[in-house]
C-alpha cells in the first residue's frame, strides 16, 4: 500500500514540528490509539485499535524516527501486530515547509506499508480507504491542537 497526501495546518513550521513530536498530541490526535511511550532515542510503543472494514484489532507495535532534519522533515519506520487480524510494517516520509499563507505549514507525507493477515484479505480498497481516513483525521487534529485553538480532539 502506497499513501501520499499533501496538508496544510494552520500553524508556523517550527510549531507543526514541536506538535509532530509531542507524544501527548500524537496520543490524542491517532485514531484509535490507546498509548504512545517513549522507548529509546526517537523510538515509540504503540498500542491502538483500528478498523478495517470487518476487521477491528488492537495493534501493538513501535515506531522509530530516523533521517531526522529539524524543523523540515523525518522518516518513521513502524511496525505493528494485531493477533488474528494481521500485521503492518513500513515506513512514512513526513516534510514540512512554510506554507502559501503567513503562519500555516505545507505538510506532504509519503508512506508505504505492508499488512499480511486478514487485513491482506479484505482488499487493498479498503485498506487504503481506512489509512486515508486515518491520516486526514489526524493531521486535522494536529492543526487544531498544535495552533493552541484549545479544540478538544474528542478523543
Amino acid at each position: 500500500m502506497e499513501l501520499t497526501e499533501t496538508h496544510t495546518l494552520p500553524v508556523p513550521q517550527a510549531r507543526a514540528w514541536e506538535a509532530l513530536n509531542d507524544t501527548s498530541i500524537l496520543k490524542a490526535c491517532i485514531p484509535g490509539c490507546d498509548s504512545i511511550e517513549a522507548n529509546g532515542d526517537n523510538a515509540y510503543e504503540v498500542a491502538m485499535t483500528a478498523a478495517v472494514g470487518p476487521v477491528k484489532a488492537r495493534f501493538r507495535g513501535r515506531m522509530e524516527l530516523t533521517e531526522i532534519d529539524v524543523p523540515n522533515s523525518y522518516t518513521i519506520v513502524f511496525e505493528g501486530q494485531g493477533g488474528a487480524a494481521g500485521f503492518s510494517k513500513g515506513s512514512a516520509k513526513v516534510q514540512l515547509a512554510p506554507g502559501a499563507e503567513p503562519d500555516t505549514t505545507t505538510l506532504a507525507n509519503s508512506a508505504n506499508a505492508q499488512v499480511g493477515g486478514k487485513l491482506a484479505q479484505i482488499g487493498s480498497r479498503l485498506v487504503d480507504g481506512a489509512a486515508r481516513k486515518i491520516a486526514t483525521e489526524f493531521f486535522a487534529c494536529a492543526g487544531e491542537i498544535g495552533g493552541g485553538s484549545g479544540v478538544s480532539p474528542g478523543r
